[in-house]
């Protein structure tokens, strides 16, 4: 893996707070969707398609999604890799399918599963559900952690055939403090991220 070869997609900037300037050879390449599974499928399916149709640039061998996340499992200040994803907020089960099962939609799975992708320096591959809403009471038993776009990244990937990996800084535990502990710790993993996945790609 090189990193002429990848892409790095995330929400906020104040995620990476200028840590990763000239990380990547072409600063482009390194992509913030806004907020949201409907900013961070725009942003990201704009970014492929010019690839799709055009072939410039090129098309990624992987898209890496770094971000913070929620999880009332893991510590706040951990870094972990997620590799399952599911769409938390989508209930139609009044209709008879499954929680977080997209209504009639027969060629994605309702799990996007990329554990088979190689490049993971962490190797927990945890499961993110992704929803539109900030987590601070609700459960969810299915996920590791929560956030709100890297479903929406990953089916993107999904759709395109290319490899896909979520990188998540804990910033909270998905409680009543969380909104607190997010602004808090926003900016404090991207060092980790850089140092623990990022300094272990080839950068020519």
């Amino acid at each position: 893996m090189n990193k002429k070869d990848i892409v790095i997609v995330c929400a906020l900037e104040q995620e990476l707070n200028g840590k990763l300037d000239g990380i990547l050879p072409d600063p482009r390449e390194i992509i913030y969707t806004g907020v949201g599974k409907v900013n961070a499928t725009g942003q990201l399916t704009e970014r492929l398609h010019s690839s799709y149709l055009h072939y410039l640039p090129e098309m990624p061998k992987l898209v890496i999604n770094y971000g913070t996340a929620g999880s009332r499992k893991l510590p706040i200040g951990e870094l972990v890799d997620c590799t399952k994803f599911t769409q938390r907020d989508m209930d139609v089960t009044g209709l008879g399918f499954m929680k977080g099962q997209t209504p009639f939609e027969k060629e994605v799975p309702m799990v996007l599963d990329y554990d088979h992708v190689r490049f993971n320096p962490i190797g927990k591959k945890l499961r993110c559900g992704t929803g539109d809403n900030f987590v601070q009471t609700d459960k969810d038993i299915y996920s590791d952690v929560f956030d709100m776009e890297a479903y929406a990244l990953a089916k993107v990937c999904h759709h395109y055939d290319i490899p896909f990996i979520s990188f998540k800084y804990i910033t909270d535990n998905a409680d009543e403090h969380s909104a607190g502990d997010w602004v808090d710790n926003c900016s404090d993993g991207v060092r980790e991220f850089k140092e623990k996945v990022l300094d272990l790609i080839e950068k020519d």
